[in-house]
This record gives structure tokens, sequence and C-alpha cells, in this order.
């Protein structure tokens, strides 16, 4: 095997060791994602792109080269091979080189499209399970937020049944007080207006009598008079 079908080789060599270890279910995609997000592969982002495109370039033309070297030995004339059986066999050990060098191109080739896209899933698995991650918690906080505001609207319907209570209470009150003032405004009404009438009757008596003395008074009077003239006679 020449050198460089000895590194494509080797290079497949490491894409299903790759892949093997991507693909082991143990470790989540969270911890592949930390993995990734390591410093010195941001270093090496600036160059993978340019590098992925160019191993692409370089294992196409080596996979065309053993499509090329398998048609060559395919094709080759084996009439002569039948009379020399060692140009026979040689003929064959290059046609199942050029296959075996075909196959480890193309394993590789395909491999290679494999492990980017396993790698760009695990990224995209990572990021969606820490955004449904973070939806879960912001879920939970609504649900307990919506929770507690249950349990205040409870408490206010409770408190305004509380206060309609006190107010209809209080309303009671009010409404008994404002009967026992009306009846004490009554009662003081009609005991002013007996106390007017017993000072009207008594004005009324005070002036029948202050009547009866001035009578009483011309009596005297005239009595008195009629004493003095009756004394003038007997003298």
């Amino acid at each position: 095997m020449t050198l460089q079908w000895t590194t494509v080789a080797v290079f497949l060599y490491s894409e299903i060791a790759v892949n093997l270890i991507l693909c082991v279910p143990f470790i989540s995609a969270q911890r592949w994602r930390l993995v990734f997000n390591w410093r010195i592969w941001s270093w090496l982002s600036l160059y993978w792109n340019k590098c992925f495109f160019a191993i692409i370039m370089v294992l196409i033309v080596l996979f065309l080269d053993a499509i090329r070297e398998v048609q060559k030995y395919s094709d080759a004339d084996m009439q002569d091979a039948n009379a020399n059986p060692n140009l026979y066999d040689h003929v064959h050990m290059k046609l199942f080189r050029a296959q075996r060098n075909l196959y480890i191109c193309g394993f590789s080739l395909f491999l290679w499209l494999v492990m980017r896209r396993v790698v760009t899933l695990l990224s995209q698995v990572a990021a969606t399970l820490e955004d449904s991650a973070g939806l879960q918690a912001q879920g939970e906080q609504a649900f307990q937020a919506a929770e507690k505001q249950q349990e205040e609207n409870e408490k206010l319907k409770k408190a305004l049944l509380e206060g309609e209570k006190s107010t209809s209470a209080t309303e009671q009150q009010l409404k008994l007080q404002i009967k026992n003032v009306t009846s004490q405004l009554r009662d003081a009404q009609e005991a002013v207006q007996k106390s007017h009438a017993e000072v009207e009757a008594m004005r009324r008596q005070a002036k029948g009598l202050a009547q009866e003395y001035d009578r009483l008074l011309r009596e005297h009077h005239q009595l008195q008079n009629l004493h003095g003239a009756e004394d003038k006679k007997d003298q």
C-alpha cells in the first residue's frame, strides 16, 4: 500500500473511532457541547471550513483515481493473462488493490460527511435541550406565579366577602342607631311641645291671676273709699 492510501486508511480508521465515540449513548449532548465550546475549537473554527472542503476535494480526487484504476484493470486484456498465469495473478492483485482503495476512499468520504453531520446534530440537540429546559423553567415560574395569583385572588375574594359582611353589619348598626336617634328626636320634640304647652298654660294662668289681683285691688280701694266716706259722715 502506497503512502497516500495508507494515509487514507488511517484517516478512515480515525473517522470510525470518532464516530463511535460520538455515538456512545452515555455521553449526553450537553457534555459534547461543552467539549465543542473549548477554546481550541474556537481557534480552529477559523480554518475548519477550509480544511473540511479541502479534505473533501482530496478524497473526491482519490476516489475518482480509484474508480479509474478499477476500470483499468477490469477492462484489461485477459487473453495474455490466460496464457501467462503470473500475469493473471498480477492483474487480479492490482484489481483487488484498486477495489480496496475505492472502498477505503469512498467510506472515508462518507464518514467524513457523517461525522460533520453528527457534530452539527449534537450541537443542535444540546441547544434544543437547553432551550427546552429554559422554557420548562419559565413554565414552572409562570405556573407558580399563576398559583400565587390564584391564592391572592382567593384571599381578595374572602376579604371582599368579609368586608361585605362587616359592611352589612355596620349598615344594620347604623340603621339601628338612626332608629334610636329618630325615636329620641321624636320624644324630644314631644317633650318640647309638652313644655311649650305647659309654659303657655302657666302664662295664661299668670295672666288670669294678674287680672284677678287687679280686680281685688280695685275692690279694696273701693272698700277703703267707702269706709273713709262713712267715717266722715259719723264725725
